[in-house]
Order: C-alpha cells, then sequence, then structure tokens
C-alpha cells in the first residue's frame, strides 16, 4: 500500500503530463481503482485546491480517501510529542499540522509514503525543524518513505 502526499501528486501532475505520458498515467488510474494507492483526506483537499484538474482526475479514478481516525489522531499527537512542538507553534521550516497527519495515516495503515518533500542531509539541531522524510526515519516514527520516481522505479513497469 501506498500514500501519496500533495508534494508527490502535484509533482506528477505537472512533470508528467498526461499528453505525454498515456502509459503511466493508465498504470497509475490501475493502482488507485485497485486500491493499492491512497490519500489523506487532507491531501486530497489540497491537491483539488492547487490543481482542480488533477483533483478531478482522482475523483474520476475512484481514489481511496483515507478519513482521519482516532487512531490517526491519536498517532499525530504522539509524533507531535516527539518532535517536541507545543500546542500550535509549528516551525515555519518543519513539518506543519497536515504533515503530521499525512504521516500518522501512513502509519496506522502501515504503507509507504510518497513525498517530493526535501531531504535533509544534515539534520537540524530543533526537531521541529524536520520536514517529512526526516520525521518518517525517526525510530519512533518509522514509515518508509520515498519520492514518486522511486515508486515508478521500483514498479518494474516500463512505460511503453
Amino acid at each position: 500500500m501506498v500514500v501519496l502526499d500533495a508534494s508527490s501528486m502535484l509533482h506528477a501532475w505537472d512533470n508528467y503530463p498526461i499528453a505525454h505520458f498515456p502509459p503511466l498515467w493508465n498504470w497509475f488510474g490501475d493502482q488507485l481503482k485497485q486500491h493499492r494507492f491512497s490519500i489523506p483526506g487532507v491531501v486530497f483537499e489540497e491537491v483539488t485546491r492547487k490543481s482542480p484538474g488533477c483533483g478531478g482526475w482522482l475523483r474520476d479514478q475512484d481514489i481511496e480517501v483515507v478519513p482521519l481516525s482516532n487512531s490517526v489522531l491519536r498517532t499525530a499527537i504522539i509524533i507531535k510529542a516527539v518532535l517536541g512542538i507545543e500546542e500550535d507553534d509549528y516551525h515555519a521550516k518543519g513539518v506543519g499540522e497536515n504533515d503530521l497527519l499525512i504521516i500518522a495515516t501512513t502509519k496506522v495503515i502501515g504503507a509507504t509514503l510518497v513525498t517530493e518533500e526535501g531531504r535533509q542531509f544534515r539534520l537540524p539541531d530543533v526537531m521541529a525543524k524536520y520536514k517529512i522524510p526526516a520525521v518518517c526515519g525517526l525510530p519512533e516514527v518509522d514509515v518508509p518513505c520515498i519520492q514518486f520516481i522511486d515508486l515508478i522505479k521500483i514498479s518494474d513497469v516500463v512505460f511503453a
């Protein structure tokens, strides 16, 4: 199972246009219809707001939108505490509330997160400044995290 965040969905939509990469999008649509790929509700809302065309395409594919659950909310609260974020005091350079919900959703359903969020090769001293991949890599979080191109590579599908 794969969970897509908004950055990966918008990256794919912008960089691999359907008109130029139809086999990729046919495969992608099949994965969505078979519920191998899903997105949290906050991602669907963000993607639809930023790119109505992409949001409409996702809707047409009958994508599985993972709703918030008590388990996801509890997990997000635990991750927030691990990062040392108190109340709504998120650091501008780190994860935000929606990011925590996306990571928590991925963890709860036991999936791999696909994100284009930048990798931090030197982690900040303050954990509240960690971006999604760094948060996913924390032992307390332990969520596999890849980029869209990695998803294509591990699929072993040849788009000809």
